[in-house]
C-alpha cells in the first residue's frame, strides 16, 4: 500500500537513531557511518531489524550523508545506496512484517552553504539531491525524506532535487534552534509556506535537541500546517558517563513527552541522536491505537521570504512598486550599467519606508532579462528579508526567478487568456506562490464589474485544474485611469467589493487610476482609501508617497487594526516635510548617500568600497577602521544575537565590510604604513566530519575583526590541528562539528591540544554540542554563534 494512504489517518512510526547507534556498536572517528552498509551489512541490518521489532513501519535507510561529496565515484555511491536498501529489505523479511512496513530513503544536509551566502551554486545543490533520489527510485524505496535541514534554500534544492528526478512521497524535516529559527532565520510558518509551495507530503522537525523544547514549534506549525506534521527529536541532550557519550532522557520520558507531542497533532513520530530501539519500543507501545487528529487545510494565503511570512487577508499589505523602470530615467540607467547597488538601494528605502513587499521588474529591451532577473532576486534577497514579487511577462524570466528564489513568492502576473494560464500555472504549481490575476482575457479589459468578476471566476477554474487553490491566488480588478472613463474606478471597486466578500483576495496597482490628471497623489491617496474600505487584500504603491502612507496609517487607525493607534502615532511623529518630496526619482537613493558604516550595515558591497576610499582622502586608514568599519560589524553582530538581525544579512555585512577593509589595506600599502594585527587563530571541522558551513561563517568573521585565520578545513585529523598550531603560532583554536558521530573526535582534538599546546585556547560550536557538553571534554569556550566565538576571540586578544 502507498504510505500516503495511511499518512494522516493512523500514527505512523519512524526509526530512531542510526549514527550514535553505530558509535556504540564501534563506528570509528575516521569512518563513514554509510560505509559500514558495505562493511558491516549484518550490524545495519540487525539495527533495522530491532528497530521493526520495537514496532517501527518505517525504515530509515543508512544513506543521511550518501552523497557525490562524501562519495565522488559515481558507482561507489550507487553501491551505498543500494547495499542500504537491501539491508532494510533483509531486516524486513526476518521480521515477518512485509505487508505494513515502508523504506524510506534518508537523504541528509551537504553540509555546505549555498550562494551567495556560501560556495555552493543552488543548481549544483540541485543536482547532488538529484542523483541520490534517482537512485533510490529507481531501487524502488517507498518514500523519501529529507532531514535535519537548517536551511530554507537547501531544504528547497533538496525538494527540487528529489521531485525532478523521482515520483516518491516525499516527507521533509527541518532542524531548529532554541529560538524557533532554522540555522538562517526561517520561522516554522516560512518554512511550511515554502515547503508546502513546493508540493512535499508531510513535514516537521528532527534533531537539536529533546521532546520538550519541540513543543512551541510544533504547535505553531499544528496551527499553519494543512500537511501531516512529523516530529523525531533527540533523546535530549548529550553528556559524557564512563568515557562514553550518553543522552539524558531514556524511554519511558521519552515516550511520555512524546505522547503529549502527539496530541498536538502529530501523523508520524520518530526518534534521532541517542535514541534506541528501547525508546522507540516504549514509544509505540504508548501510543497503540492512537488515532491522530484530522489534517485539514488552514486556506492561509501566505507569500514568505527566508525569514518570515505576510499573510493576505487580515491587514492590508503593501507592495513596494519602485524596482521598475517605467517611468524612471535613473533606474533604468542602473539597470543598463548594471549598478546592483542603486537597485539595492531602492529597495532598502522602500522598506524603511513601510513596504511588506518588494515588486521587482527589470524588464528594458535593452538588457537581458532574465540574467538581470537573477542578478536583482539574489542580491535583493542578501540584503533584505521582506518577500518579492516577481513582476515578469516573460515565462523564462519568471521561472528562472521563481526557482531561485529563498521562499513563497508573490507571482506578477497571470491573466485570463489562455495562453497566460498556460504558460504561468504549470509555473506557480512546481514552485508555489500566490500569483497576481489579471481580469482581462482575449476579449480586453471589461467595462464592467460583473465582466471583471466573471473572468476572476474563470481563473479560479482553470488554477484549480492544476490543484491551484483559491488561497494562491489574488485578483487584480484593475484600475483604469478616470480622466478616460469617469467610471473607471467604480467598476474597479464593485468588482473588489464581490470578490472580498465571496473569500477572495484582492490587490490594485493604485497610482494607474490618476494617470493623465494633476497632483496625481491627491486621487490615488483618495482611491486607496476607498479600495481599502472594501477590503483590498494588497496595494502596489510607492511607499515614499507622504500622501499613500498617510491614507493607509489613518485607515488602519480608523477601522480598528491599529491597537492604541500606535502606528499612527509613530508615523505622525516621524512625518517631516521632506518626506512628501520622497517619491520623485530626484530624491531616490544616490551613491554613497548612506555613508560607510550605513552601507556595511545594509550589506552594499560596491557602495562600502568607494565610501572608504572617500574617506581615506581625509581620515587615516586606523581612523576609518575604528571609526566606522567595526562599530558597523558590531552593530550587525549586536543584531544577530538578539535575533533582529539573519545570517544572510550577517554574512553580506561582513562581505561589505571585507571590501572596505581590503580599501584600507590598498591604501597601507600604498602608503607603506604597517597594519595592527591580532592574534592568530586556527580553525577546522573535526575529524570525519565534511559539514564546513559553522567553520566558514566564524572564518568569515574573524577576518572582519582583523585576526589572522588559518583554515584548515575539514574532516581533519587531531595531530593536524596540533601541528598547525605549533607551526604559527596560534593563540586560540575554533573546532566545529555537525554530526554526533563526529563529537568524539573533536573530544580527541581538544585532549591532544590540552597535552602538546597547553598554552592555546579552544572554542568549540555545532549542532550537536551544548555548554555542558563542551566543558565534559575540557574545551575553553563553547560558542553557541559564530558572534559569540568572536567576542570570545576579542577577550583573548586584548589579554595578550
Amino acid at each position: 500500500m502507498n504510505i500516503l494512504n495511511k499518512l494522516g489517518k493512523e500514527m505512523l512510526f519512524f526509526e530512531g537513531g542510526m549514527g550514535t547507534t553505530l558509535q556504540k556498536k564501534g563506528l570509528g572517528v575516521n569512518e563513514l557511518p554509510e560505509s559500514w552498509n558495505l562493511t558491516h551489512a549484518d550490524i545495519i541490518t540487525n539495527i533495522h531489524l530491532d528497530y521493526l521489532n520495537s514496532g517501527c513501519n518505517i525504515i530509515k535507510l543508512n544513506t543521511f550523508g550518501a552523497n557525490s561529496l562524501k562519495f565522488p565515484n559515481k558507482n561507489e555511491l550507487k553501491e551505498v545506496i543500494t547495499t542500504a536498501f537491501l539491508n532494510a529489505k533483509k531486516a524486513i523479511e526476518l521480521s515477518g512484517r512485509k505487508d505494513d512496513i515502508y523504506i524510506a530513503l534518508d537523504i541528509g544536509p551537504t553540509g555546505k552553504l549555498l550562494k551567495p551566502l556560501g560556495d555552493m551554486e543552488f543548481e549544483d545543490a540541485v543536482a547532488i539531491f538529484g542523483e541520490v533520489a534517482a537512485i533510490g527510485n529507481e531501487l524502488g524505496v517507498d518514500l523519501c525524506l529529507v532531514e535535519t535541514m537548517n536551511d530554507l534554500y537547501e531544504t528547497k534544492a533538496a525538494i527540487l532535487g528529489v521531485k525532478e528526478n523521482s515520483n516518491l512521497p516525499l516527507f521533509v524535516t527541518n532542524a531548529y534552534d532554541k529560538s524557533g529559527k532554522l540555522m538562517t532565520g526561517a520561522s516554522p510558518e516560512a518554512v511550511c509556506a515554502c515547503v508546502e509551495g513546493l508540493g512535499a507530503d508531510a513535514i516537521g522537525l528532527n534533531c537539536s535537541f529533546g521532546p520538550e523544547d519541540m513543543k512551541p514549534i510544533v504547535q505553531r506549525l499544528a496551527k499553519v500546517s494543512s500537511l501531516p506534521i512529523i516530529v523525531c527529536p533527540n533523546a535530549g541532550l548529550p553528556k559524557i558517563e564512563n568515557g562514553e557519550t550518553v543522552f539524558d532522557i531514556d524511554e519511558d520520558k521519552f515516550s511520555s513527552l512524546m505522547e503529549d507531542i502527539a496530541n498536538l497533532g502529530v501523523h508520524v513520530v520518530g526518534g534521532c541522536c541517542g535514541t534506541t530501539p528501547k525508546h522507540m519500543k516504549a514509544l509505540t507501545k504508548r501510543l497503540k491505537g492512537f488515532v491522530p487528529k484530522r489534517v485539514t487545510e488552514k486556506n492561509l494565503s501566505v507569500i514568505s521570504s527566508y525569514t518570515h511570512c505576510v499573510e493576505f487577508g487580515k491587514e492590508s499589505v503593501i507592495i513596494g512598486e519602485r524596482i521598475n523602470p517605467t517611468g524612471k530615467k535613473l533606474f533604468k540607467e542602473a539597470l543598463k550599467n548594471d549598478d546592483i547597488d542603486y537597485i539595492l538601494n531602492v529597495g532598502l528605502k522602500q522598506e524603511e519606508a513601510g513596504a511588506h513587499v518588494l515588486d521587482v521588474n527589470v524588464g528594458l529591451p535593452e538588457i537581458d532579462e532574465e540574467a538581470m532577473m537573477k542578478k536583482v532576486v539574489t542580491a535583493l534577497q542578501s540584503v533584505t528579508n521582506l518577500p518579492l514579487q516577481i513582476d515578469t511577462t516573460s515565462p523564462k524570466a519568471m521561472e528562472t526567478a521563481l526557482r531561485l528564489y529563498n521562499g513563497k513568492p508573490m507571482i506578477n502576473s497571470v491573466n485570463g487568456t489562455k495562453e497566460s494560464m498556460d504558460a504561468v500555472f504549470p509555473l506557480v504549481k512546481k514552485y508555489g506562490g500566490v500569483v497576481v490575476a489579471l481580469t482581462l482575457d482575449e476579449d480586453g479589459i471589461p467595462e464592467t464589474a460583473e465582466g471583471r468578476i466573471k473572468i476572476a471566476e474563470k481563473i479560479y477554474a482553470e488554477a484549480k485544474k492544476y490543484g491551484i487553490g483559491k488561497k494562491d491566488i489574488i485578483i487584480d480588478t484593475l484600475a483604469m485611469t478616470i480622466s478616460a472613463d469617469n467610471n473607471a474606478a467604480k467598476a474597479s471597486l464593485e468588482a473588489l467589493d464581490t470578490i472580498s466578500k465571496n473569500g477572495g483576495n484582492t490587490v490594485l496597482g493604485v497610482s494607474n487610476i490618476s494617470f493623465g490628471l494633476p497632483q496625481r497623489e491627491f486621487i490615488n491617496a483618495s482611491f486607496y482609501t476607498l479600495a481599502l474600505g472594501r477590503g483590498l487584500s494588497a496595494a502596489i504603491i510607492n511607499p515614499h508617497s507622504l500622501e499613500m502612507m498617510k491614507a493607509y496609517k489613518c485607515y488602519m487607525a480608523l477601522s480598528g487594526k491599529d491597537d492604541n493607534c500606535s502606528g499612527y502615532i509613530d508615523f505622525a511623529a516621524n512625518v517631516t516635510v521632506s518626506q512628501a518630496s520622497l517619491q520623485t526619482e530626484n530624491n531616490m537613493p544616490s551613491k554613497n548617500s548612506g555613508g560607510l558604516k550605513n552601507a556595511i550595515i545594509k550589506g552594499l558591497i560596491n557602495e562600502a568600497k568607494l565610501c572608504t576610499k572617500k574617506l581615506l582622502e581625509t581620515k587615516e586608514p586606523l581612523e576609518v577602521i575604528n571609526g566606522e568599519i567595526v562599530p558597523a560589524l558590531d552593530i550587525v553582530g549586536k543584531g544577530f544575537e538578539e535575533k533582529k538581525v539573519y545570517l544572510p544579512q550577517l554574512l553580506v555585512s561582513a562581505e561589505a565590510a571585507k571590501a572596505a577593509f581590503d580599501a584600507v589595506k590598498e591604501r597601507i600599502v600604498l602608503s607603506g604604513e604597517k597594519k595592527e594585527n591580532k592574534c592568530t587563530f586556527v580553525i577546522a571541522t573535526v575529524k570525519g566530519d565534511i559539514h564546513d558551513i559553522g567553520k566558514n561563517i566564524v572564518k568569515v568573521l574573524l577576518e572582519n575583526y582583523g585576526f589572522n585565520v588559518i583554515d584548515l578545513g575539514k574532516d581533519v585529523a587531531p595531530e593536524d590541528v596540533a601541528n598547525a598550531v605549533k607551526k604559527h603560532g596560534a593563540t586560540i583554536v575554533g573546532l566545529s562539528a555537525l554530526m554526533t558521530t563526529t563529537v568524539p573526535a573533536m573530544e580527541e582534538t581538544v585532549k591532544l591540544l590540552k597535552k602538546e599546546c597547553p598554552k592555546v585556547k579552544t572554542i568549540v560550536g555545532g549542532a550537536v554540542l551544548t555548554k555542558e557538553y563542551a566543558d565534559m571534554i575540557g574545551a575553553d569556550k563553547y560558542a553557541a554563534d559564530a558572534m559569540e566565538a568572536v567576542r570570545y576571540a576579542e577577550e583573548i586578544n586584548k589579554m595578550i
